[in-house]
């Protein structure tokens, strides 16, 4: 699906490296620049597709994922807020179902920056009674950097729900998520880890004491993915294992081998704005190559 993003039809075309296209039934950004490839869906401000120039696609997308108005995108960094989890209804918030608006752009030789806005209607003060301005900035380059800014008065949680592509979930470690995580997996129950994760079956644990790095470890695939979160109190892992991927509409019975989620969250610790103190979530993402065999004996 996301090489299809770059060759739909150009609705408007907004500046020589952005343009407004459909991806289903989404209003879609496409960024096309000699330093990155990109799209955003209006519809959460979600980041569907990241593509360093000369790099494999980072951002994994299932070729399942709706683009239906008022549904969920399977994949990509679904932001979601005002609530992580089953702690409101529709689950993981209604942020990623609203559409944003863009309200800023700009480019330069090195890549693009991108602001979109959501703000309070009658119809999430139904869902969710204070009135709020959520700000979602985007810079795209060869590092991806995401930062979100919540005003009103209020708290929240909150997690930048990434989906990264591996070639093999069997072959990936995770690092730098620190000793302590819930497993949701095993009924909220604690747990201590060296910091590290792999993925034999399904996980779901929020770590709660995580670094501010976590590298993926994607043996199969020669590269690393140095995920930095800013703001934060935990991060998230995630990979739906065998089962849960069959039992999946929107994902491809296979789709969890070549995936792995890493979020920067706020669940623990609540985000808290004040009135005109925003409350901030962000993360980075950098690509990492590991040496080839060949290079590491020749050296």
């Amino acid at each position: 699906m996301q090489d299809k993003l770059f060759s739909l039809p150009v609705v408007t075309q907004i500046s020589p490296y952005l343009s407004q296209r459909q991806a289903g039934d989404l209003p879609t950004i496409v960024v096309s620049h000699p330093r990155v490839r990109a799209a955003i869906t209006l519809q959460g401000a979600h980041l569907i597709a990241w593509q360093p120039s000369g790099e494999k696609p980072v951002i994994w997308l299932s070729d399942k994922s709706l683009f239906t108005p008022g549904k969920a995108i399977r994949g990509g960094v679904p932001i979601c807020w005002p609530w992580f989890g089953p702690a409101g209804e529709p689950a993981h918030g209604f942020a990623r179902t609203q559409p944003w608006k863009l309200t800023a752009h700009d480019e330069n030789e090195e890549g693009v920056m991108l602001t979109l806005v959501l703000e309070s209607t009658p119809q999430t003060l139904k869902l969710w009674p204070h009135e709020f301005t959520l700000i979602a900035r985007f810079r795209l380059g060869q590092h991806c950097e995401i930062e979100l800014e919540a005003y009103g008065d209020f708290e929240a949680t909150a997690a930048l729900h990434s989906y990264f592509t591996v070639s093999d979930i069997q072959g990936v470690e995770v690092s730098g998520l620190g000793n302590s995580f819930i497993d949701k997996v095993n009924n909220e129950q604690t747990g201590s880890s060296d910091g590290k994760q792999r993925y034999p079956g399904r996980i779901d644990r929020i770590f709660t004491a995580p670094q501010d790095c976590a590298v993926i470890n994607d043996t199969s695939g020669q590269r690393q993915i140095e995920v930095y979160h800013h703001y934060h109190s935990d991060v998230v892992t995630w990979n739906p294992g065998v089962e849960l991927s069959c039992s999946m509409a929107d994902m491809a019975n296979e789709g969890y081998k070549t995936m792995v989620c890493v979020e920067t969250a706020r669940i623990s610790k609540p985000m808290r704005s004040a009135g005109e103190k925003p409350a901030r979530l962000a993360t980075t993402f950098r690509l990492r190559k590991k040496a080839a065999a060949s290079e590491i004996a020749g050296s």
